[in-house]
């Protein structure tokens, strides 16, 4: 049984999220500056990092049943939570010069993009 998370619905995904960052990131830097250009790439990065985590983690389980997909699925989805909340507390607490109208619309624009890769055709 395949996993949902091979392929190429998570890497269209996580091009989707690089652009979006990239996007993010210059129209921050353009509205707040070198520290908005910088709190929006932070923002997508916490994304993209998690998402290619979760497909690297449910990729790598030889899951044969459905209940094996599912726990393969639980746990993709389990070490991307712990890493996006470790990642908040990192960023939110080291970077004091963080803009955080344009780290949390990055943040929260690809958190919504990366649930997209559910809607992608493998072909």
């Amino acid at each position: 049984m395949a996993l949902p998370v091979e392929g190429k619905p998570i890497r269209t995904a996580l091009l989707w999220l690089l652009c979006a960052t990239a996007v993010s990131a210059l129209i921050g830097g353009l509205w707040q500056g070198i520290h908005g250009a910088v709190s929006a790439f932070l923002g997508g990065l916490i994304n993209l990092t998690a998402g290619a985590v979760f497909g690297w983690v449910g990729s790598r389980s030889a899951a044969r049943t459905p209940g094996e997909t599912l726990r393969a699925l639980f746990r993709a989805e389990a070490s991307k939570v712990a890493l996006i909340v470790i990642q908040l507390w990192l960023v939110l607490g080291n970077y004091k010069q963080i803009q955080l109208v344009a780290f949390f619309a990055t943040f929260f624009l690809t958190v919504i993009l990366f649930s997209t890769a559910f809607f992608v055709r493998e072909r």
